[in-house]
């Protein structure tokens, strides 16, 4: 392996999508990291608890030789031929802990003295997450944003997935964006979805200049918030509007929220895949039962129960129509069109998803 030097070149470790693995406990990890990044840490939670505990109580360097305890014998070994293992498939990586300190310094040392001279990422996590939060905000600030909007249904995510210059946040937030929208898979992290987001932005930027087309979006995406600064920004973006007949659109949402989330479910929990996506589309709905009205609510849960029902029968997913259409027109497209009023971008093209395409790829 080439002898490479420590770095705090972290644009180009972000640019370049180049591998990490992370020294910290898993809790930390889980809390936020980098989409590159693996946990390979030092310690278990339980371990670091320890040491800090020990830290506390007894001062740095009983803490160390805690440490050094608790990661020895087979359990040094099983750790460091991990870390081997990663150093050799990705000869072009590098490791962090949280501020480039004892954590990865000692791994580091480990690494060498089996003959593997690894990088570390000064600074470590600490110093990276700072980078990408100062970053999300020059991006942002040097955008120029264009809003793909459009009722429930219009398919804006297919126009988004079309256009080269784009992030798509409900795919970085793993979640379709209505009430709807969760998926069989969790969310990321806030912190993560937030790295990714600076990421992206920050390889767009280093790209031909031209606008950055994203999806319009509320403050929250499932559970995960929008950060500020975009927020303001695209408050105030201009936008193309997408418009399909209702018919299209419960087209769209029976691919996406029928057809799709249902194998989806199938995938993960087989024959019983049926009955939980049934069940999850009826515990959406409860959630917006107080905004729909006792009556209307009852309405769609009955129709969306016989529907099912007779998707489990014979497989006809015809059934669902009418209590989609039924929530497009009577909940969700009023609610668009009160948004709609409320943004004070202009609006500079209005069509189909092939002509709004059309156009953005134009220019």
């Amino acid at each position: 392996m080439p002898v490479r030097h420590d770095t705090d070149d972290y644009r180009t470790l972000f640019l370049t999508g180049a591998p990490m693995m992370d020294m910290r406990a898993p809790l930390e990890f889980a809390r936020g990291a980098f989409p590159s990044a693996t946990s390979l840490p030092l310690m278990s939670d339980e371990e670091r608890a320890q040491v800090g505990t020990c830290y506390k109580q007894r001062g740095q360097q009983a803490a160390i030789d805690l440490g050094h305890r608790l990661v020895s014998g087979a359990t040094r070994e099983r750790r460091l031929a991990a870390w081997r293992e990663f150093a050799r498939q990705h000869p072009d990586g590098y490791l962090y802990c949280f501020r480039g300190g004892l954590r990865s310094q000692t791994v580091q040392q480990w690494l060498r003295d089996e003959g593997c001279d690894y990088p570390l990422v000064r600074g470590g996590y600490k110093a990276m997450r700072r980078f990408l939060i100062d970053e999300l905000a020059n991006s942002v600030d040097a955008a120029q944003f264009i809003l793909v909007s459009g009722k429930t249904g219009t398919g804006k995510t297919r126009v988004i997935q079309g256009l080269a210059r784009c992030v798509d946040l409900e795919g970085l937030a793993r979640h379709r964006g209505s009430s709807f929208g969760q998926l069989p898979d969790p969310q990321p992290s806030q912190i993560d979805f937030e790295n990714s987001l600076s990421i992206a932005l920050l390889k767009l930027r280093t790209e031909a200049a031209g606008p950055v087309f994203l999806e319009d979006e509320g403050r929250l995406i499932g559970r995960l918030s929008l950060p500020d600064v975009l927020r303001a920004k695209m408050a105030v973006a201009p936008m193309v509007v997408v418009e399909q007949s209702l018919e299209e659109r419960v087209d769209v949402v029976i691919e996406d929220y029928i057809i799709d989330l249902g194998r989806r479910y199938q995938a993960l929990h087989g024959d019983a895949g049926h009955k939980q996506h049934a069940q999850k589309m009826q515990a959406d709905l409860g959630r917006i039962r107080k905004r729909l009205g006792g009556d209307r609510y009852q309405q769609v849960s009955r129709l969306m129960a016989e529907a099912f029902a007779l998707q489990q029968r014979s497989g006809d997913v015809g059934g669902h129509r009418a209590w989609i259409a039924f929530l497009l027109g009577e909940y969700y497209d009023p609610m668009y069109e009160y948004q709609l009023e409320q943004r004070k971008g202009t609006v500079l093209f209005s069509g189909d998803r092939s002509s709004v395409l059309a156009w953005a790829t134009a220019g």
